[in-house]
């Protein structure tokens, strides 16, 4: 059984102590694809440093992240065009529109991910979208971006919002929330066709239940995997390699 976690911040700071632990616990359960979405210009060192130490396994991705969307974008922005020049990259992310903390860089947001988009283009990559209480204005972006294909990371809309994502050329990333009692998505989720669906965890944030509260890790995509048996009514393997193979169709690899 092969697994891919589409996206795990695998280098962040919240691992230095144990990130080879973490690392060989995960692929000692079959995870050996890491989609490693990027932040911003902060995090270039450690994510390269992760993905020579992990060739095999470690697949980054450049982007400049809403939430690091600040006075300084534009620079952050060149920033994230300079690395696509200097290596190999498999998605452009992640980016998008956060508006749960701050609502006064909309603006700038919305610049940023158009700018990203562009990139996405350019480069024949899929975008990365992290969507928090702004699906209506991402939506209104991916209207007017035609053409556009990646994943909307950490889906926690509703069953229409899924469709819509979905008609926008996107898959969902599905992730810890699924197994959260007030997540929802396990209320519908089966009405959307594997297909459209990869699997992820944002290691190390919205660890799945059991551990929720806890870091997450790309070892506990085995409880997202789980909750999916149960509303897919399918074994393991079979949903292990429909969504890889929806990466693979991705990402490209």
């Amino acid at each position: 059984m092969i697994l891919t976690d589409t996206h795990t911040h695998l280098y962040s700071q919240e691992f230095d102590d144990d990130r080879e632990k973490v690392v060989n616990d995960a692929l000692s359960k079959g995870i050996s694809r890491f989609f490693i979405p990027a932040i911003d210009s902060r995090y270039t060192g450690s994510m390269n440093r992760l993905q020579r130490a992990y060739p095999d396994h470690v697949f980054l991705m450049a982007g400049l992240h809403p939430t690091s969307v600040r006075d300084n974008y534009e620079k952050e922005l060149e920033h994230v065009s300079a690395v696509l020049d200097t290596g190999k990259y498999y998605g452009i992310g992640e980016t998008g529109i956060d508006l749960y903390w701050d609502r006064s860089y909309l603006e700038q947001q919305r610049a940023a991910f158009l700018y990203q988009i562009e990139l996405a283009r350019k480069y024949h990559l899929p975008v990365i979208i992290h969507c928090r209480e702004a699906f209506d204005e991402i939506f209104e972006i991916l209207e007017s971006e035609s053409g556009v294909k990646g994943i909307f990371h950490c889906f926690t809309g509703s069953l229409t919002q899924a469709r819509q994502a979905i008609d926008y050329g996107m898959a969902l990333g599905i992730g810890g929330v699924v197994t959260y009692k007030n997540g929802k998505l396990d209320t519908f989720l089966n009405q959307i066709d594997l297909k459209h669906i990869v699997l992820e965890t944002d290691a190390p944030y919205l660890a799945p239940v059991p551990r929720r509260g806890k870091r997450n890790e790309s070892g506990y995509l085995l409880y997202i995997l789980d909750k999916l048996c149960e509303i897919y009514k399918m074994p393991q393997e079979e949903i292990a390699a429909i969504t890889t193979d929806n990466s693979v169709r991705i990402f490209g690899v």
